[in-house]
């Protein structure tokens, strides 16, 4: 599926495909957004192409919405210890 990531043909097997994508952009994080990313990570659960969801937004550091399953205050935290487990693979 590696191969698949790098085209983007993950996008179109993902299980958000058809949902409002307003759903994975919430504003905020509290009342109805707090709805919002609840059912967006329970999509996210049931997706074949989650995996490389996340892959995609930890390489091209999407700040905004719900990737893979993690929100963006989760993402973040993710993504320094992605990028520091690379830099150690680098060294």
């Amino acid at each position: 599926m590696a191969i698949a990531a790098e085209r983007g043909q993950w996008q179109e097997l993902s299980a958000c495909r058809a949902s409002d994508p307003e759903m994975f952009f919430p504003v905020g994080t509290t009342g109805n957004a707090l709805d919002n990313i609840e059912t967006a990570k329970a999509i996210c659960a049931t997706c074949a192409v989650a995996d490389e969801c996340l892959d995609y937004a930890l390489h091209t550091n999407q700040e905004a919405g719900l990737w893979g399953g993690y929100a963006e205050d989760e993402r973040r935290r993710l993504r320094k210890r992605w990028l520091a487990e690379r830099r150690k693979r680098a060294s």
